[in-house]
């Protein structure tokens, strides 16, 4: 094994001598940038040649170049190099502790709700982090505000940004006991068009519901007494008997486990987009924000609290 070893650094240290060698289009660069001589850089790159049956580079007296062969391995090599560098990094990163300002954007309901207890917990454990939050139920723009981290539910079409699942979105049609017993229940999606429904705002347009059929996605408009542009405002709504709403188990599960409220039109229930961690992507990001969304995932793995034991109710 240790055989082994030896041999694998002599390669690892032959493609670093090819690679700066390529680079510098110079044996004398190459060798005092590895501080080595001249010739020992000369020697560990025919040692590569002889090894792989090709010939690497051209040499004349006074310059070095690469042949068609140097140069598809050496954007091979290039790359493996690179992912070196990133996982010595990120090894590196791991010891480091999250201190320095933390800024969060996250959604109103969902965010109070359930990032807050997290943060909580994660600020008591680092004394030396800072955090400034903002909600916002539309999507910031990151980069242009200098946020460190959002939570959002539903994808992201921002090419600059990198996204972590975090936790399932369920959506679960439903009303109170009292005002099924005055209006009935819907048994099929049509039936919904002779209740009041209360409608989410977004962006100034009622958002329609969605729902599935046979596997396939149908989206139907909905009207009733009340709307409103915050979720929570909705589920109190459909708490006070306003009619029918279409929420999430984060808002509702302890309603649904309790029978304040009763799971609807179940045999057409959709998963909701996940609940994503959405952040720039540099690099390599920041320990702060590595290990924040670590602790999201933990807190919520392997079923977040909210959706626990919500099968018994027949609510997804």
């Amino acid at each position: 094994m240790c055989n082994n070893i030896g041999m694998n650094i002599d390669r690892m240290s032959d493609i670093i001598a090819f690679v700066r060698t390529a680079d510098a289009c110079s044996f004398t660069v190459a060798a005092e940038q590895l501080g080595l001589s001249r010739s020992a850089v000369g020697k560990r790159i025919v040692r590569l040649e002889e090894r792989l049956g090709l010939r690497l580079l051209h040499r004349t007296t006074r310059h070095v170049s690469l042949s068609d062969e140097g140069a598809v391995f050496y954007e091979r090599c290039q790359r493996i190099l690179a992912d070196l560098d990133e996982v010595e990094t990120a090894m590196a990163t791991r010891k480091q502790e999250p201190r320095g300002r933390l800024k969060l954007n996250l959604p109103f309901s969902f965010g109070r709700l359930h990032v807050l207890p997290v943060l909580h917990r994660f600020m008591a454990d680092w004394p030396e982090l800072e955090v400034n939050v903002s909600f916002s139920d539309r999507y910031v723009d990151l980069i242009d505000d200098g946020i460190d981290l959002a939570i959002r539910i539903g994808g992201n079409e921002d090419s600059r940004l990198m996204t972590r699942v975090l936790a399932s979105h369920h959506l679960v049609t439903c009303a109170t006991p009292e005002y099924l017993k005055a209006n009935g229940a819907p048994k099929v999606i049509d039936d919904l068009s002779g209740h009041s429904c209360l409608a989410f705002m977004h962006n100034g347009r009622v958002a329609n519901w969605r729902f599935s059929i046979d596997g396939e996605l149908r989206t139907t408009s909905v009207q009733g007494r009340f709307s409103a542009g915050n979720a929570e405002a909705l589920r109190d709504g459909v708490l006070a008997g306003y009619g029918i709403g279409q929420l999430a188990t984060f808002l509702i599960g302890d309603d649904l486990r309790t029978g304040r409220l009763v799971p609807l039109l179940t045999n057409y229930a959709i998963e909701g987009e996940p609940i994503r961690a959405v952040y720039p992507s540099p690099r390599h990001f920041s320990p702060k924000v590595r290990r924040f969304i670590d602790l999201l995932v933990e807190s919520w793995s392997p079923q977040p609290e909210w959706d626990r034991g919500l099968y018994r109710y027949n609510a997804f």
